[in-house]
């Protein structure tokens, strides 16, 4: 089976539905947060950017040179409708090959859990790369371990979440200082959220 098509598949068959009917302004605060950590006009990376709102409307607004990923080529179509001053691109996150050092913040929320939890300390340690130092990662997952399928507006979605403990340890051991982990309520949902900084080069 393969996740990640599948992944790509039914967001590209749903994933306006599910734009539509969620609520875009409910982590607005957690947005403001990220931007008041980064440079002014700073470089950042939306990884899992979807159509481009609110994540990198919300940055691109506030002046910062904002690059989007996706696996959904629907996505990055939309996203790129919605956000003309914004750069996009269709990229498995589990797989960036974005130059080092390229950008002065990375977000990555309401994503990891469509990927293998595997693979997410490979991914922060990606992430770790392509972040300037003292450069700044947001991210959220849910607040159990868990992973599965189940279906979502109408298709085939996995859901792959490590424990909390377990993603902030993971975050740590790549060579970022946490600034901020908890789980957090927005629109009636709780996830698990990590602001963090990078603070050491790895080796």
């Amino acid at each position: 089976m393969d996740i990640f098509r599948i992944v790509e598949e039914s967001y590209d068959k749903m994933g306006e539905d599910y734009h539509t009917s969620r609520n875009n302004e409910k982590f607005n605060r957690q947005l403001e947060e990220f931007a008041r950590l980064l440079p002014k006009s700073g470089d950042v990376l939306d990884a899992g950017c979807g159509v481009g709102h609110p994540a990198s409307r919300f940055l691109a607004e506030k002046g910062f040179d904002v690059t989007g990923v996706d696996i959904s080529g629907k996505m990055i179509e939309r996203a790129r409708e919605n956000v003309p001053m914004a750069s996009f691109f269709q990229k498995n996150i589990a797989e960036l090959d974005l130059p080092d050092e390229s950008f002065d913040g990375v977000i990555c929320v309401y994503t990891l859990w469509h990927i293998p939890r595997d693979l997410h300390s490979d991914i922060f340690l990606n992430f770790h790369r392509m972040l300037r130092e003292e450069g700044i990662l947001v991210l959220n997952t849910g607040i159990h371990e868990s992973e599965g399928m189940s279906r979502f507006f109408g298709e085939p979605m996995l859901w792959s979440t490590s424990d909390p403990k377990a993603t902030m340890a993971s975050v740590r051991d790549v060579g970022f200082e946490v600034l901020f982990e908890g789980v957090i309520s927005l629109g009636g949902e709780k996830q698990y959220w990590v602001f963090a900084q990078k603070t050491a080069k790895r080796t």
